[in-house]
Parts: structure tokens; C-alpha cells; sequence
């Protein structure tokens, strides 16, 4: 294992750090100056057929300096926190502000919105786990699933486990700080039949290691999925409706947010500028962050530029009901900040919840996609079309899996065409979602018709 990671040492390091250089950059002639410094530490194993294959002591740390002076800007970064490179960082970003074009957007975030309430998220659970133990429970992973009848090989399966401390500052006198801690499990089997490979994976993945689910149901239920994609045949080509699993409806969540980032809003790069009030979802569907939520996986009491976070409801009932802002996009947009520097925490969707099989049988006949592929998505235009696996549905059973097909449609018709979301909702990750299933998008396949 690498060297005990001292949290509160390592916090309290980095906050002496960060006003150093906020002291330095007053004295060196900035009107204003920010810090955002960082330090991770973690283990990762992975082994493949019973084998280790590898084994990772990672430890990252990282300090980022900017300055304003006037409406010029100037940043530099260290990967280290020393006071000599801390120096170096401030004096660099400095000289760079004497060369950027004035900006009148650029700055710190208001003063007044400064985070004042920092409750304890629970995000931080370090796992006491020597490399040995890391390696067991990989291997016990990987078995479970190599176990499985009708698996025949294995890309393998891997644990990584890690804990950090992040710190910002700035010279309106603000600093804040936390730790946190991230765990995961993951295998990856394969299995062949007389029609081809087919390969497939799970993972959980938690702040709290208790929370993992065990070892041996991630290593049996990646089998189970790698076993389901055997006999995999093209879907014939058309309009169907597509029921799209908890983790890409996740991935759908993440275009609507892309779209209604500050940045993209500004450029004129996104469908839904100017768009605020207008109906995109069903009435039935809202959409919020939640980002005081204790335990979640993205909870923060402030964001990247120290501004209070909030709840913020983005779709309510339907409706956009707000952008999200840093303090710089809202200035560029003549709007105001919606404590979103650095993104959404902990998205969480409001809405009718169907049992998955329930989803099937509303579809009728269609596709149930599992897997998706390529990055096809305009967030100019909102055009949507990705390569696709999954499942051909017929009077609402599963018939058959399907591949080598691509669905395609328009974000803004898809939203709009959400008929039915599902309980089946995944909580890996910052985004809480069941299935979605959406009532139509082109599906090319096979040109032959049933």
C-alpha cells in the first residue's frame, strides 16, 4: 500500500498553501486572485484469468493560480504544492495577464454569494484495504463470473479504491475545503457460441465501501449479461419506439445539461438557447439537482468559485425552468450565476416510476437498447444518432438480441417523446435514473422487412 493518506493533514497543507499564494498575488500587484488546489491518493488492481495483472499506487496533487488584473486575466498550475512552484505558478500567471486581451465577463463570483453553510455531506469513507485484500476480492469477482456456465474467457476484473482533498480559495476571504472518497468494482467477461464473441460487463461503484454490492454478484451478473448478447442479429430497419437502459438514460440527462451549460448557451453552440419557459418534457417529468444530498457521490457545499450551491430545478413540469451558469457564463449572458461552476451535483429526476417489464409491454414492438456507441450528438442542433446493442421486443417480450445498428433522432423530439420512465434507477453515479422509453426513433438495420 502507499504511505497512510493523512486527510486532515493534507487539508489543512493545502489551505495554508492556497493563501500563500492569494498573499503573494495581492503583493505582487493583482486585484484579485483565485486558488484551487488538490490531492488524491488511491490503489488500483486488476487481475485477468486468475492471474494479477496489475497493481497501482497512484498518488496526484495539483495547484492552479489565477489572477485578475483589470479585466485581464492570467492562470497557470503546479503539480506541486511546494512554496517554490506555488511561486513560480503565481509570478507565471501574472506575467500571462499582462498579454490577454480585456474581458469584461472575467472575475471572481459576487461576494455576496460566498458559501457560508458547509453541513458535513458524509462524503468521505476511507477503506482500510491492503493491496493482498484488494487482490482477493478481485479474483473472488472474476471467478464468480468465469463460474457461470457458457462463459468462455475473461477480459477481467478490476478494484480501485481512492480518497482526496480539494481547496479553494479566493481574495474575497473565502476558503473552503473537502474530503472525499470513491470506491469501485468492475468485471468484464466474454462468451462465444457458434454465431460469434460476445462481451459484456457490470461494476458498482459507492463513497462508502459498505455499500459496494458484493463481489460475487458483479462477477455473476456480468456474466449474465455477456450470456444474453449471444446470437446477436441486425434489427430490421424503421421507426420504433426505443427503451433506452438506466445507464444511457443517464448518458440522455447528460445531453440535456450540455445543452443547458453557460458555456455552450454564450457560443451560441446549443439547441436550447434562448429557450427559457418553453415546454420540452411531458408535463409529468422535472428535473433538479440536489447538491446538500449527505452520502451522494457529486454533493458539494459550494461550487468550483465558491458560491453557495443550491437546489436548482431545470425542467419543472416540462417546462425549462433554468440554465446552468458559472458567475462567467451569467455575466456573458446577462443573467446571474445558478452556483454551477464545475457542473450539476447530484441530478435527480421527478416523475411516474413503471416496472421495467410494464415499459416492454407499453413499447409493444421495438428496441430495448443496452449499449451505445460513437459520439453522434449535435448539441448545436440536438441531432442524435449513436451506434447501438440491445434487444428486438415483440408484444412486449424480449425475442431476440440485436447489434451492428444505429438509432437516430433529434434531443429536443426525443425529450418530448418521453413516454415512461422506469424503477429499475441506477444510483452509481451523480445522475439518478431509471430506463427511459421513448415513443419513436429511426432504427437502421437490416433494409428487409418481417
Amino acid at each position: 500500500m502507499t504511505q497512510a493518506f493523512d486527510a486532515p493533514a493534507q487539508q489543512q497543507l493545502l489551505e495554508s498553501r492556497a493563501e500563500e499564494a492569494l498573499a503573494l498575488a495581492k503583493q505582487l500587484g493583482a486585484d484579485a486572485c483565485e486558488v484551487g488546489a488538490s490531492v488524491d491518493q488511491g490503489v488500483g488492481v486488476s487481475v485477468r484469468l486468475g492471474e494479477v495483472e496489475t497493481v497501482e499506487l497512484s498518488r496526484d496533487q495539483g495547484i492552479a493560480v489565477t489572477v485578475y488584473v483589470g479585466m485581464h486575466k492570467g492562470s497557470a498550475s503546479s503539480t506541486d504544492a511546494g512554496q517554490a512552484s506555488i511561486r513560480a505558478a503565481v509570478e507565471k500567471a501574472m506575467a500571462i495577464a499582462r498579454y490577454t486581451g480585456e474581458d469584461p465577463a472575467a472575475g471572481l463570483a459576487d461576494a455576496a454569494l460566498m458559501a457560508t453553510d458547509f453541513p458535513d455531506l458524509n462524503a468521505h469513507h476511507p477503506w482500510e484495504l491492503s493491496t493482498e485484500q484488494a487482490i482477493e476480492i478481485a479474483l473472488a469477482c472474476e471467478s464468480a463470473g468465469r463460474g457461470v456456465e457458457g462463459i468462455t474467457h475473461s477480459e477481467g476484473a478490476s478494484l480501485s479504491t481512492g480518497e482526496g482533498v480539494r481547496v479553494y480559495a479566493n481574495s474575497h476571504g473565502f476558503l473552503g475545503s473537502q474530503k472525499g472518497s470513491r470506491h469501485s468494482l468492475s468485471c468484464m467477461l466474454i462468451a462465444q457460441d457458434g454465431s460469434g464473441m460476445q462481451r459484456d460487463y457490470d461494476y458498482t461503484s459507492a463513497r462508502d465501501s459498505r455499500q459496494l454490492q458484493d463481489p460475487e454478484a458483479v462477477g455473476r451478473q456480468a456474466a449474465e449479461r455477456t450470456l444474453r448478447r449471444l446470437g446477436g442479429r441486425r434489427p430490421t430497419t424503421g421507426r420504433f419506439p426505443v427503451l433506452f437502459d438506466p445507464s444511457l438514460a443517464g448518458g440522455l440527462v447528460g445531453n440535456l445539461m450540455g445543452a443547458l451549460a453557460g458555456g455552450a448557451l454564450y457560443r451560441q453552440a446549443s439547441f436550447l438557447c434562448d429557450r427559457l419557459g418553453d415546454p420540452l418534457f411531458p408535463d409529468w417529468f422535472s428535473l433538479s439537482e440536489r447538491p446538500m444530498e449527505v452520502g451522494a457521490m457529486a454533493s458539494s457545499p459550494f461550487d468550483s468559485e465558491g458560491v453557495q450551491t443550491r437546489n436548482n430545478r431545470f425542467i419543472d413540469q416540462g417546462r425549462l425552468e433554468s440554465y446552468m451558469l458559472s458567475s462567467y457564463s451569467a455575466r456573458r449572458l446577462g443573467m446571474q450565476t445558478t452556483g454551477n461552476a464545475g457542473g450539476a451535483r447530484n441530478l435527480r429526476i421527478s416523475a411516474p416510476l413503471s416496472a421495467p417489464q410494464d415499459l416492454l409491454r407499453q413499447m409493444g414492438r421495438g428496441v430495448w437498447v443496452t449499449e451505445l456507441m460513437g459520439q453522434g450528438v449535435n448539441g448545436v442542433t440536438g441531432d442524435y444518432s449513436r451506434g447501438a446493442t440491445g434487444f428486438w421486443v415483440e408484444d412486449g417480450k424480449v425475442q431476440y438480441p440485436i447489434e451492428e445498428f444505429t438509432i437516430a433522432g433529434n434531443l429536443e423530439q426525443m425529450f418530448s417523446g418521453l413516454v415512461g420512465i422506469g424503477n429499475d434507477t441506477d444510483t452509481r453515479g451523480s445522475i439518478h435514473t431509471g430506463s427511459w422509453l421513448i415513443d419513436e426513433m429511426t432504427v437502421a438495420g437490416d433494409q428487409d422487412s418481417d
